[in-house]
């Protein structure tokens, strides 16, 4: 069987914002077929009407990556503009409440919005998707087994979304505790076999649960319509280098991950219980918390683990060419996760306003 891939394409959603009010801004729909006609199929519309999704053709390594994602925002920020608004990059907006903002109207979603109501309309948050390509299914989603220990270690550094509603909610991603009332979201369960995975999707299809797997919307999960590994547990980040660095972390997990798996060698499954743990306190407390050593059984801070993650991918990145993309993982740990730096911001003056601005800005850094 030929190695994989491990190609990359990344999925940013963003925020459309009125830079007078702060307030979501809903398109305005000569905007958007203007971005429809330079972008292509690069650029998609999104359940809420203020939410712009931009998405990269296949990229061959991370340095393609870090090019395309440069373009297309610098792309989206310049649209925007044209039109007096803003692009913002977080995980929720600090100021505007989601039963202020109208629904796109597209068949999809308001299948989603009859099945699921409130839960549908308040689902108003802004997420980062990663693919990863492995083309053999069976090996993609053992991949998957291991990999979801790591998914908080990488969503610890992403948390971007302390404010909902105009409150400090208290939690780094508040994101996450939005979107967990969907059905089959979070880490998922581990599946044995991929006759084990078939069964699962073919009984929620016969069942009517869903009418096809893109309604499953794990953490991680192997993508229904393309032959990637695809990571969404993380916030979208404010700077394209969070993003970056996000994107060759899990790359560079996918590949030390098949490297054991192609030597026979396993990494160890844990229940999705326990792995919920440390995501819920990733969530809750980003960096400055402590996560679980599952081995040890017992708390460790946070900078620890990210010393181990870093040790266990050390050997592949510079094949992957991501080294200083990894590594910016301690830029993050040094200056503060989206999450801190919004709430710095927002310490100055009390002011939510402030921390748009401040979101806007840093969506824009190194961009125009």
């Amino acid at each position: 069987m030929p190695e994989p891939t491990f190609t990359l394409g990344i999925e940013e959603e963003f925020q459309v914002v009125d830079p007078e009010s702060r307030e979501l801004k809903s398109h305005i729909q000569e905007m958007f077929a203007e971005g429809e006609k330079r972008l292509k199929d690069e650029i998609k519309r999104e359940m809420h009407d203020p939410v712009i999704e931009v998405g990269t053709p296949i990229c061959r390594n991370i340095g393609e990556a870090r090019r395309e994602i440069t373009r297309l925002r610098r792309e989206i920020c310049t649209l925007v503009r044209e039109s007096g608004l803003r692009i913002a990059a977080a995980g929720t907006h600090p100021i505007s409440h989601w039963s202020t903002v109208p629904i796109t109207s597209n068949e999809r979603y308001e299948r989603i919005v009859y099945e699921l109501q409130m839960l549908a309309r308040a689902n108003l948050i802004f997420g980062l998707h990663v693919h990863v390509a492995i083309e053999n299914l069976e090996t993609r989603l053992q991949i998957m087994n291991a990999a979801r220990y790591f998914l908080p270690h990488v969503f610890a550094l992403s948390v971007n979304s302390p404010f909902w509603c105009a409150q400090n909610t208290g939690w780094k991603s508040y994101r996450a505790k939005v979107f967990e009332r969907f059905p089959r979201t979070g880490i998922p369960d581990y599946f044995r076999t991929l006759g084990d995975y078939e069964e699962y999707v073919e009984t929620l299809v016969a069942t009517k649960c869903i009418d096809n797997p893109k309604k499953i919307w794990w953490d991680v999960r192997p993508h229904p319509f393309f032959p990637t590994l695809e990571y969404r547990i993380c916030d979208v980040p404010m700077r394209v280098d969070e993003t970056i660095c996000f994107a060759a972390l899990f790359q560079a997990i996918t590949v030390k991950l098949y490297r054991l798996y192609r030597q026979n060698m396993g990494w160890r499954l844990y229940r999705r219980s326990l792995l919920n743990e440390n995501k819920q306190r990733a969530a809750r407390f980003g960096c400055e918390g402590k996560l679980i050593d599952f081995g040890k059984r017992e708390e460790v801070p946070f900078g620890a683990l990210l010393d181990e993650l870093l040790e266990f991918v050390d050997d592949v990145v510079d094949e992957l060419g991501s080294r200083k993309e990894v590594y910016y993982a301690r830029e993050i740990m040094n200056n503060g996760t989206g999450a801190d730096r919004q709430l710095r911001a927002y310490a100055q003056r009390n002011d939510l306003r402030d921390v748009v601005d401040y979101i806007v800005s840093e969506t824009e850094y190194g961009i125009l």
